[in-house]
């Protein structure tokens, strides 16, 4: 096996992990829902569909479609769609973005997926939203790197992705202090939310790509002040009987140590506070030995947010209302891979298979009350995709990890990344 490393240690290659077929089978049909289920024309992904596969509405979900540039990715590399394909669906992607409104180089929560019009979230919330723009551009970078060659069509896609990336103007986003980054920003509303983007949550990746712009990097400084909350972001305590590193008691919804990892590898990933591995292993260990307490024998677990009886919520061990994701549980295939596939069978195994939909598994379940979503939702579905690609090959992991923003963003906030592969 080629065992070079790059400079932060990331391996070049990997071999790729054997997986049952009946959890190929998932990875499969997870996969089309950005495939099939995004938008004929614009290819940009939409936020949801039901449980059949049908859309609900035109709204396009701008992580969402982040997800989808990861999940295009792993369709080609797993012979799903062919190479061709792949690169003409993340071409018209990027022109449908290149359509919408930027506010300061960053994308709105929600765009049209026919017209790229920004559709507001919510009252007030009708302009630039940074962690969704995070969550878009490592999608979006991963495919630039991934379409390397040097034709036209792939020179022409990576220029095109590029200028998305380098537009982001994530020194602006500071508020011109030393403090955090700022959530949202709305040409109408100005900074009326005040949300600062500080951890421990999903947006690691924000701080790591505003470090290593290319024309609008952050200071350190606004990384250990603002993210770190100079150092108020470390836990250390123990919650069923593991030491949880960083963040609130019992980690909160798993969703905080998986969307920002999809291209950050945690292993060997470390800084001042953490070790990013032991941070994500621990997270998912409490939220699995939390489930299996509720539900012993039963192989089910996994809490984030995700639709429930009530409509979409935040799920965790500390706001326990009894609903499980199989998001939550597949998207930790890298580091419980054993315990992922007996989720897998347990949720397939579930009312003699009403737990799968039309693209793998419906968004959520309350096995107490027999409620079982009729939904699929694009952040809970590209999670899945991209997480056990990254256990099976580990391509999405190496793509970004070697993306010349990404090493700047690393080196310029302090981090080490010592990977060797097996």
């Amino acid at each position: 096996m080629d065992t070079r490393v790059t400079a932060f240690g990331q391996s070049i290659r990997s071999p790729d992990k054997a997986v049952p077929d009946d959890v190929d089978d998932i990875h499969h049909r997870t996969f089309e829902y950005f495939w099939l289920g995004s938008h004929p024309v614009s290819g940009l992904v939409r936020d949801r569909l039901r449980a059949d596969g049908t859309p609900i509405n035109e709204i396009a979900s701008i992580s969402g479609t982040g997800f989808g540039f990861l999940a295009i990715i792993v369709g080609a590399e797993r012979g799903w769609i062919t190479r061709d394909q792949a690169l003409e669906r993340v071409t018209t992607m990027v022109h449908s973005l290149r359509k919408a409104k930027r506010f300061h180089g960053a994308f709105a929560h929600f765009v049209d997926a026919v017209t790229s019009k920004v559709i507001p979230f919510g009252p007030k919330d009708d302009g630039g939203d940074l962690v969704e723009t995070a969550l878009l551009l490592q999608g979006l970078i991963c495919a630039r790197e991934y379409f390397s060659g040097l034709t036209l069509a792939e020179t022409r896609f990576r220029n095109l992705a590029h200028d998305l990336v380098t537009a982001v103007e994530w020194d602006w986003y500071t508020q011109g202090s030393d403090g955090p980054l700022w959530w949202h920003w709305s040409p109408k509303y100005r900074w009326c939310f005040d949300i600062a983007i500080s951890g421990w949550n999903e947006a690691l990746v924000c701080y790591i790509l505003a470090a290593g712009s290319q024309n609008h990097s952050i200071n350190a400084i606004n990384y250990h002040q603002g993210w770190a909350r100079s150092g108020a972001m470390v836990n250390g305590n123990s919650y069923m009987g593991t030491v949880l590193p960083l963040g609130e008691p019992f980690g909160g919804p798993l969703f905080l140590s998986q969307y920002s990892f999809c291209g950050l590898d945690p292993r060997g990933l470390s800084d001042r506070y953490c070790h990013y591995q032991e941070q994500v292993e621990a997270h998912t260990r409490i939220n699995h030995d939390y489930c299996l307490s509720k539900f012993p024998g039963q192989d089910f677990w996994g809490m984030t947010a995700s639709d429930g009886p009530n409509g979409y919520r935040v799920h965790s061990p500390v706001n326990d209302d009894g609903v499980i994701a199989p998001t939550a549980a597949l998207s930790a295939f890298p580091v419980m891979p054993d315990e992922a596939i007996r989720a897998i069978r347990a949720f397939a195994d579930y009312q003699v298979g009403k737990l799968i939909g039309r693209y793998g598994f419906v968004d959520a379940f309350a096995p107490g009350s027999n409620w079982i979503a009729d939904t699929h939702l694009a952040i809970d579905q590209g999670p899945i995709v991209a997480m056990m690609e990254n256990y099976r090959s580990g391509i999405l992991w190496r793509l970004f990890m070697n993306a010349p923003e990404v090493r700047r963003g690393l080196d310029h906030l302090g981090f080490r990344h010592e990977t060797r592969e097996n």
